[in-house]
């Protein structure tokens, strides 16, 4: 009983649920990226390129039944997501690290107020001064 315990405490913790939500926010992302990068950029890339399909182009190694195809245009897709995606998260990152950094910075201390040793020292040097 006590495994069940502790993996109820630890998937209850707010570092468990906050990840969770990132990760079903991360996949909706994904899928607005995919569609960006299938449906508007690949189709301009491939204008530019010449009508370029990227999707149809394959490489077939061998023929018949035992030939292989590898379809690197869909490859290609797949790293323009992938860059899409980590420039996205380098951009939060950046900016989640500079309000941190705000966060982390101390406040202007006001001068401390002097010891009673300081006091004294300081009225046997007006005195000295004065005489």
């Amino acid at each position: 009983m006590g495994f069940i315990k502790e993996f109820k405490e630890f998937a209850m913790k707010g570092n468990v649920m906050d990840m969770a939500v990132g990760v079903i926010i991360g996949g909706a992302f994904g899928k607005i990226v995919s569609s960006l990068v299938d449906d508007v950029l690949m189709p301009l890339v491939g204008m530019i390129t010449g009508n370029v399909d990227f999707t149809t182009l394959v490489l077939q190694i061998g023929e018949g039944e035992e030939a292989a195809v590898l379809k690197y245009g869909v490859f290609i897709q797949n790293i323009v997501d992938f860059l899409i995606v980590a420039f996205c998260i380098f951009l939060m990152l950046k900016g989640i690290n500079k309000l941190n950094r705000k966060k982390e910075e101390p406040a202007p201390e006001a001068p401390a107020e002097p010891s009673a040793e300081e006091k004294l020292l300081t009225e046997i040097r007006d005195l000295l001064k004065q005489k």
